[in-house]
């Protein structure tokens, strides 16, 4: 009779970690499907970087501008809207986002035209 219960307990023990294992192997591809999109918004939200200096040269064929940084040359991808608004030797504010070695525009900004001072004739000194 001892043999018996321990055979029925030992036969229920192997089915019910069995069961434990095949729920666990049903559950790690759902989990690894929710992992993806958050994979996938990383990719997405790339860092916008800024850089302010003089555009160095434009490039219609490839879309690009090369601006002269701090840092040094950076050469970014602008839409056509924003390559023809600007050429070189213009001073311009950039913010770009790099995804795949490829730097984007998001926004360009040509700096205001420089105002030239306005020298007065000095006044002649007045004696007393």
């Amino acid at each position: 009779m001892k043999k018996i219960i321990a055979l029925i307990v030992a036969v229920l023990f192997v089915f019910a970690v069995g069961s434990v294992s095949f729920a666990a192997d049903k559950a790690a591809p759902a989990a690894e499907k929710k992992a993806e999109p958050a994979k996938a918004e990383k990719k997405v939200a790339a860092k916008i970087v800024q850089v302010t200096g003089e555009i160095a040269a434009v490039d219609a064929a490839t879309k690009t501008i090369t601006v002269k940084g701090k840092k040094g040359d950076v050469v970014i991808t602008v839409d056509d809207k924003a390559l023809a608004d600007v050429k070189a030797g213009d001073k311009v504010t950039v913010k770009y986002a790099t995804a795949d070695g490829k730097n984007t525009a998001k926004s360009v900004k040509k700096a205001p035209a420089e105002k030239k001072a306005e020298t007065k004739p000095a006044k002649p000194a007045e004696k007393k």
